[in-house]
């Protein structure tokens, strides 16, 4: 039984736009704040009351070569690529203290973006504590991203070292489901590298973004033209930085077949390429488990919070036949918790989907799911009453499905779980690996010897046991088609770099 509180519904979305300033209709390029030469504009929509609550510009191809050519500029003949180290740590650290005291205000606007509601900023992995912690973590790189040294091969008088150069402008572009957490993921460790960077955020989740970048660009001590925001859709916007000649490496994080246009993009200049593409992440449940809290976790990825569009969440459940009956009861029992509304309110824990053509989507996956024989638990359709003003789809439950249906093989970004029965680890395992995706994975058993042998067997980026947390200073990123390269940690940070190869002979004359 669905409840969904009157009270936390409001009439319009706009006092909260009006009282937060949300954009002057400007966006940043080489330190300026700047209106598209077009005078073209977004009108943003919000996903919940269906409300425009404000507009910001449409950055056409002539606006992305400018904010393209101040990145290359600043890279080439800027301070910031030769700062010393503990400088450019230091503007990092700055950025993560400016987060933490606008923590409020930045998590009020993304919800205006995205619909996102508060209590969910209590989670970490979304919280402005999170996106201050990735700014500090890659600060702390700055200043350690040093080579090695080789011994020669073939002997004789000479040295052989690596060093480690920022690659050069980055073309960044982040999606509407989490604007500031993949704002620093892309951002932090490319500036602590050294380089310069255009940063496209989505345009259904612009407003918070904007914001942290006028607070860096006039607050932290960044040169201007090193950050550069352009905004838009991604046509013309993300196609024409993309494409940009000038950019050196490509930071998406999106759907598949976005990706597979970036990657596209990249072949023509041979640029360096970071994807993180998304997934059908499982959650494997075995009898010995606590069966009841892997039931809660995982309907809890796929209803709180962003109600699914996340794509880490666990949306197929491998429930061994034993724990089935339970699983599936206290999955229910968790969709019924869910609140929708007005996402400024505390008692609000879930969001809509961002857009109708999402809306549309979710619900003809539904209905396909049902068609494909799949047993409808509860959900499965689009609310009424006063939510219906908004993109809301009630928490839907899958039974009796097999890993050949659609809700099972498709990303579906919505509030759905598809729950698989197996009868041993074999047939778990191969469920699990049997996907286009391999992002993310959770493995719940009372074994560790099979927890062990099952995360390393599972073919995905990352895997929890008996649970899942996002660290900043822990690489992220999915094999197959869930993309390419790291985001946080070590690797991520390398992979804004070059490596270079010195060769030094010592002479007499050198020594």
């Amino acid at each position: 039984m669905f409840y969904f509180s009157e009270a936390v519904m409001v009439a319009s979305i706009k006092p909260y736009a009006d009282e937060l300033a949300l954009t002057d209709g400007r966006m940043l390029i080489n330190g300026e704040w700047v209106t598209a030469e077009s005078g073209a504009t977004w009108s943003h929509t919000h996903p919940a009351t269906g409300e425009r609550v404000a507009e910001f510009p449409v950055a056409g191809p002539a606006d992305v070569d400018l904010a393209v050519r101040a990145a290359r500029r600043a890279f080439d003949e800027g301070p910031w690529p030769h700062a010393r180290a503990g400088e450019r740590g230091r503007v990092l650290r700055a950025i993560a203290d400016l987060v933490r005291a606008h923590g409020d205000e930045l998590l009020r606007l993304q919800a205006l973006d995205n619909s996102v509601p508060l209590s969910f900023g209590e989670i970490y992995a979304v919280s402005a504590e999170f996106v201050a912690d990735v700014f500090e973590h890659h600060a702390g790189w700055a200043d350690k991203l040093a080579g090695e040294t080789l011994p020669p091969f073939q002997g004789g008088d000479h040295m052989v070292f690596t060093l480690r150069e920022p690659v050069g402008v980055v073309g960044a572009v982040i999606p509407w489901n989490a604007p500031l957490p993949l704002f620093a993921q892309k951002v932090a460790p490319a500036l602590a590298a050294g380089c310069t960077i255009v940063v496209k955020p989505s345009e259904y989740a612009t407003f918070a973004v904007l914001r942290l970048a006028r607070l860096i660009a006039e607050e932290s001590g960044l040169p201007a033209g090193v950050l550069n925001i352009v905004t838009g859709p991604g046509e013309p916007t993300g196609d024409a930085l993309i494409s940009h000649p000038m950019v050196d490496k490509l930071s998406f994080t999106g759907s598949r077949a976005i990706g597979q246009r970036v990657m596209m993009a990249a072949a023509v200049g041979c640029k360096r390429v970071s994807l993180e593409l998304g997934g059908k992440s499982p959650a494997v449940v075995f009898a010995d488990a606590d069966v009841g809290t892997a039931a809660a976790v995982t309907m809890g990825t796929v209803t709180l919070g962003l109600s699914g569009q996340v794509c880490a969440a666990q949306t197929r459940a491998l429930v061994h036949r034993d724990a089935l009956d339970e699983f599936l009861a206290t999955a229910e029992v968790i969709a019924g918790m869910v609140s929708y509304g007005n996402p400024f309110d505390p008692e609000v824990t879930s969001a809509p989907l961002i857009n109708t053509r999402q809306l549309d989507r979710v619900l003809g996956l539904i209905a396909r799911g049902q068609e494909e024989g799949a047993r409808l638990v509860c959900g499965g359709t689009r609310e009424a009453g006063d939510l219906a003003v908004g993109n809301f789809v009630t928490p839907t439950l899958f039974a009796d499905v097999s890993n050949d249906m659609s809700i099972a093989r498709e990303e579906i970004f919505g509030p759905v779980l598809s729950v698989i029965p197996f009868d041993d680890e074999d047939e778990a395992l191969r469920l699990a690996n049997d996907t286009a995706y391999g992002l993310a994975a959770t493995v719940w058993t009372s074994d560790i010897r099979r927890a062990m042998r099952l995360t390393k067997a599972i073919r995905a980026g990352t895997v929890g046991i008996n649970g899942y947390q996002l660290e900043p200073n822990a690489p992220f990123g999915g094999f197959q088609q869930s993309g390419m390269g790291r985001e946080g940690g070590r690797a991520a940070i390398e992979s804004y770099t070059e490596l270079k190869t010195v060769l030094l002979p010592l002479t007499d004359e050198m020594i």
